[in-house]
């Protein structure tokens, strides 16, 4: 699988590819606060950070060497949590709060650094890649969201029962669904059903 696509599982056991488009927005598949808590996997530190191995910034160069200490572990949690505040604010065209602005800009102080082998000439990520600057990574990743060539793309699934968030990559920017292999594929049957009940 592509890195940050995941496989989801919803409540009636169906598996379906989501990719969210984004770090931030990825990071907040790993659980949350309140009702999202049934979703944790970051329950330890090696979790999370195999977790980042299979996630967006491994489309620029695989992560090897990641390490997580416990306080990371606890920021980037911390973290998530401001996410589950800003981003559905960001997908009904909001403005987050300045508290948590703070806190994205305050998390951005070290990033992943990207090296060229000189052999091989591929990039890869100067190891190891620690928790600090993965909490980094997804704090710029989010302020990319907010401001800059980015923001005003992050939208909420359109279907009732969905509460996916994602990057709207698409052209024309009305990308509608988390997923045209769940919710998008529901909503074509519902609205073929509605037409042939009708004819």
């Amino acid at each position: 699988m592509t890195p940050g696509t995941r496989l989801l599982v919803n409540a009636q056991g169906e598996r379906y590819r989501f990719d969210p488009g984004s770090l931030s927005l990825e990071l907040m598949l790993t659980g949350g606060p309140g009702p999202y808590e049934r979703y944790e996997i970051a329950h330890t530190p090696s979790a999370l950070a195999d977790w980042f191995t299979g996630s967006r910034l491994a489309l620029t160069a695989p992560l090897t060497d990641v390490r997580i200490r416990p306080a990371e572990l606890t920021a980037l949690k911390e973290l998530r949590d401001t996410l589950y505040r800003v981003a559905p604010t960001l997908a009904r065209g909001e403005a987050p709060t300045a508290g948590d602005l703070a806190v994205l800009n305050s998390a951005t102080e070290a990033t992943p650094r990207p090296l060229v082998d000189p052999e091989t000439r591929r990039l890869a990520w100067a190891p190891p890649v620690t928790g600090k600057q993965l909490l980094g990574a997804v704090a710029r990743d989010a302020i990319g969201l907010v401001a800059g060539e980015r923001s005003g793309r992050v939208r909420e699934c359109s279907a009732s029962d969905c509460y996916l968030l994602f990057f709207d990559t698409s052209r024309s920017g009305n990308r509608r669904w988390c997923s045209m292999e769940r919710c998008g594929n529901r909503a074509k049957i519902r609205a073929y059903r509605a037409r042939t009940e009708t004819a």
